[in-house]
């Protein structure tokens, strides 16, 4: 139980984003606890995954090139997993919150007789007494995640299973490479041997992809609207700001439910992370729902009538006032500027 490991989600011919991230904090992980962070690739004409690894400081990552991996399927991927698992017997096994993620992670946790948390904001090291027998454990991994809708923060350990595993959303993360790439050693999987024909019971006859419409991930700037705006019509007068700063348009869920917006760009718990440069947020009140999707803002600026909203807590300017006479404020002060 020597190592931290990460999952590596590869489509497209690329190590998907939630990754990388994973990466960058199996890296912190693996450093606080004293041992290598590892990873495990799946799939076709891997050879260029090493590199990348070594870039964001993987010690070792395990590879089953197989031409019948190209494209992720549950069965031949949880068997490969839970062999690697089984012989390496990582301590943290870390997963992306994705499609392929939540399909493959509880599978693999119930073959492993392992515990999993689903959807964690953080992941960070501690100790921890048990109530009952008070035995004492260290160098746990304590997966924090809300709870009960987001009314509470809850914090899960798991004492005695191994590997600890978690998934984490896309985003919430930070992405970082290492500030010294290392040599990433590759450990081949014997795929032939291991598989079975009966893995390939599912077989893939066709992949239809749509380029999503609506990405507001990487905007730089997102102006946010909550359900304070009041309409799908009040939007507008966010939509022309973002246009004005050349930045996206995001919605709390409350705003996606009201029709106000469409969930492509809803931000928070149940919707996108992003972390922009700014961050505007107009007639959101700040509940953990939606601030854990966006808390992570190099700069937040409130919007709301209400001076008590707990968005003017993590805000680094709050402005309190009728939210479409602040944003016809804004509008116009920049076009007056930017002349």
């Amino acid at each position: 139980m020597n190592s931290v490991f990460v999952y590596c989600e590869i489509d497209g011919g690329k190590i998907a984003d939630v990754s990388l991230e994973l990466m960058t904090k199996a890296r912190a992980l693996a450093h606080e606890l004293g041992v290598e962070a590892e990873a495990i690739a799946l799939g076709e004409n891997l050879g260029w995954v090493p590199e990348v690894c070594g870039k964001y400081g993987i010690k070792r990552v395990h590879i089953a090139d197989d031409k019948r991996l190209k494209h992720f399927l549950t069965l031949p991927y949880e068997r490969v997993l839970c062999s690697v698992f089984e012989h390496e017997r990582p301590q943290i096994a870390l997963f992306g919150a994705t499609s392929e993620g939540r399909d493959l992670s509880p599978r693999v946790s119930s073959a492993l007789h392992s515990g999993l948390t689903a959807d964690c904001t953080s992941l960070q090291i501690g100790s921890y007494t048990d109530a009952k027998t008070r035995k004492e454990y260290q160098n746990l991994l304590f997966q924090i995640r809300p709870a009960f809708g987001g009314n509470i923060i809850a914090t899960i350990v798991n004492p005695d299973c191994r590997p600890q595993m978690a998934t984490v959303r896309e985003g919430v993360m930070k992405r970082e490479e290492a500030a010294t790439p290392v040599k990433c050693e590759v450990v081949k999987i014997d795929t032939q041997s291991l598989l079975k024909d009966a893995d390939f019971v599912v077989e893939i006859l066709s992949r239809q992809m749509e380029e999503q419409a609506i990405n507001i991930k990487g905007a730089p700037i997102i102006v946010a609207g909550g359900y304070g705006v009041g309409s799908r019509e009040g939007f507008e007068k966010l939509f022309e700001l973002a246009h004005l700063l050349g930045g996206e348009v995001g919605a709390s869920r409350a705003a996606v439910d009201a029709g106000f917006a469409d969930h492509a760009r809803q931000v928070g718990q149940t919707g996108v992370t992003v972390r922009p440069k700014l961050y505007i947020a107009c007639g959101i009140s700040g509940q953990v729902q939606h601030t854990a999707g966006m808390s992570e803002s190099q700069m937040i600026i409130s919007i709301n009538n209400d001076p008590d909203a707990p968005i003017n807590q993590i805000a680094d300017y709050a402005v309190v006032g009728d939210v479409h006479e602040v944003l016809n404020h804004f509008i116009a002060a920049y076009k007056r500027n930017s002349k």
